[in-house]
């Protein structure tokens, strides 16, 4: 009994309607009358439609953009250098950098003013001259000099001895002799050439002698 009573009351529950503008005035705000809520809710509804419109004329401008890009030759490469480079532009011509900036040359000029950098300044610059200036740094300078010298004139006379030493050698009865014997064999190899030249230009013996007689008795 109770649970024929129970899907009865179901079924006439399920066929009353729901007014969902009902239920969203439940759930509106506190202190929103009917007149204020409604004009909310239509401006809301105007400006969604207003967004959606915008966005498909965004999409056919960007479609557009696409074309003309495509029509000049235009590759995503040379649009990213574009970006980055009017990104670089807007950074420097913003607040934040100009302060930025300004604030580094302020800090620049207080440092190399400040009694503290002016006196290490003024000493490094004492103890570069005293430095300089020194006898060690004197004797270190000549020493090196002396040492370029020696090494220059070493080099010098090393050259100088091997070719004296080559000329001498040139000059000697040895190498006097190997020329001459180089000279000779040369003369024995030309030679023999050209006696084997004539020997195969030059008619056999058999062809010399005079044909014989053999006339009949």
């Amino acid at each position: 009994m109770e649970s024929a009573n129970q899907g009865l009351l179901s079924d006439a529950m399920t066929d009353v309607p729901v007014d969902n503008a009902a239920a969203a005035r439940t759930c509106a705000p506190e202190g929103l009358t009917l007149a204020e809520e409604e004009e909310l809710r239509s401006e809301l509804a105007k400006v969604e439609e207003e967004i959606g419109t915008l966005r498909q004329v965004l999409a056919a401008k960007e479609r557009h953009c696409g074309e003309l890009k495509r029509k000049l030759g235009l590759t995503p490469l040379d649009g990213l250098k574009q970006n980055l480079s009017k990104s670089w532009h807007d950074v420097q011509v913003s607040n934040a950098y100009v302060k930025t900036s300004e604030k580094l040359g302020e800090w620049n000029d207080k440092v190399t003013q400040s009694d503290l950098y002016l006196s290490a300044s003024s000493t490094l610059e004492d103890w570069n001259e005293k430095l300089t200036q020194s006898e060690a740094y004197k004797k270190t300078q000549e020493t090196l000099s002396q040492a370029g010298q020696k090494t220059s004139a070493a080099l010098s006379n090393v050259g100088s001895v091997i070719s004296r030493k080559l000329g001498d050698m040139r000059n000697s009865a040895t190498f006097k002799s190997f020329e001459d014997r180089v000279g000779t064999i040369k003369s024995r190899v030309v030679g023999s050439r050209e006696n084997s030249t004539d020997g195969l230009h030059s008619p056999s013996g058999a062809g010399d002698k005079a044909p014989q007689d053999n006339a009949p008795f």
